[in-house]
């Protein structure tokens, strides 16, 4: 027994660096994939800010309207070609008006955060459409159950402390140029996207955690294409219209597709392993890496406050993700959910009831 004992803390001994490390590579996957989104989302932002500056191309319905084309042609027509639950008939029967709204909230999340600029400051949108995330924590803790620590309140401060940082550092560098025509409008419009951005990642990150990656795409790719092609032709046909097509041009609109596909094809995938607070804490730093590729492209003014400002930004988001949150479960359950580690702990369970029952049987 006591070579048994022995040998036992030696493996635990054993298996806590093992753990340690495998948590220090889970940290590092999930900070690289967020920054790889939020690379996708500068892409986005220069391409638009190239064809608004250069070209005077102001189009962004159609802008989102191409890429839900991309995510119908793909997404779509995949789940047209399954069979059984998955088939897209199937699920349109079931839950058709429930894709709708979802639909819905994301063309209309992009849309009126591109409109807000018109109205009120580049500080303003940068600042209130941080509104987003404590939306996105409240609805994750009511919908998805989520329970957060004090230490993700206190790095979600952190983060928002770095954006605090880059919007100061916008305004000593001389960006905060344009005043807006109508600042509250603006403001409420950026206040209303950001909360719809918020349901549709929360919806997002329900449906890839309990149903799957290929139906959210699949879904939001048909009724986008739908809803953003009706509203297309009702605001922007005049624009459209007075486009100058060239090469160039068509270029900057298929790189800008090209961002937004892999935009949304990849955070489903960030999403399933983190959760939709995290990726959005993640992407906080796509606003820094167009600053800096602006330094190059349009002649912004650097400033060091921009290099402190993605160091704090990181050190919250790092800060958060050390940390997992925990989800609870309903009282009236009392089977332990199906998860990688819910498996080993029922399969535990159940062996345990089986000695219980042999020995009284014996």
């Amino acid at each position: 027994r006591e070579g048994d004992s022995n040998s036992g803390s030696g493996l635990a001994h054993q298996l806590v660096p093992g753990r340690a490390c495998l948590e220090r590579m889970n940290i590092l996957k999930t900070i690289a994939l967020g920054q790889m989104l939020s690379l996708c989302i500068c892409g986005t932002a220069i391409t638009s800010q190239y064809l608004a500056e250069r070209y005077k191309v102001n189009t962004p319905m159609l802008q989102s309207f191409i890429n839900y084309c991309l995510l119908f042609l793909i997404y779509t027509v995949m789940l047209a070609f399954r069979s059984g639950s998955d088939n897209l008939l199937v699920i349109l029967k079931r839950k058709w008006w429930k894709y709708i709204l979802l639909g819905l909230a994301d063309v209309e999340a992009n849309y009126v955060i591109v409109r807000a600029y018109q109205y009120t400051t580049l500080t303003s949108v940068q600042l209130l459409d941080c509104f987003g995330i404590p939306v996105l924590m409240a609805l994750s803790w009511f919908i998805l159950h989520a329970r957060y620590r004090v230490i993700h309140f206190i790095a979600v401060a952190v983060c928002l402390l770095g954006v605090g940082t880059m919007v100061g550092a916008d305004i000593l560098a001389g960006r905060e140029d344009n005043s807006g025509s109508d600042v509250l409008i603006g403001d409420i419009l950026v206040l209303l996207g950001a909360s719809l951005y918020a349901i549709s990642n929360v919806c997002e990150e329900y449906i890839v955690k309990k149903l799957s990656r290929q139906e959210f795409l699949g879904m939001v790719g048909l009724f986008g294409t739908v809803i953003s092609g009706i509203q297309l032709l009702i605001v922007e046909y005049k624009d459209i219209a007075s486009i100058h097509w060239d090469w160039k041009i068509a270029l900057l609109f298929v790189a800008f597709a090209l961002c937004m596909f892999c935009l949304y094809s990849f955070m489903p995938l960030v999403i399933k392993v983190t959760s939709a607070t995290s990726v959005n804490l993640g992407i906080l730093t796509a606003d820094l890496y167009s600053l800096f590729v602006g330094l190059f492209l349009f002649g912004y003014k650097f400033s060091g406050l921009y290099i402190l400002s993605f160091t704090v930004i990181m050190v919250g988001f790092i800060l958060y993700c050390s940390t997992p949150t925990r989800t609870a479960e309903p009282t009236e359950s009392s089977v332990p959910p199906v998860t990688s580690i819910g498996i080993d702990n029922l399969g535990l369970k159940l062996e345990e009831n089986l000695q219980e029952t042999h020995s009284a049987v014996l």
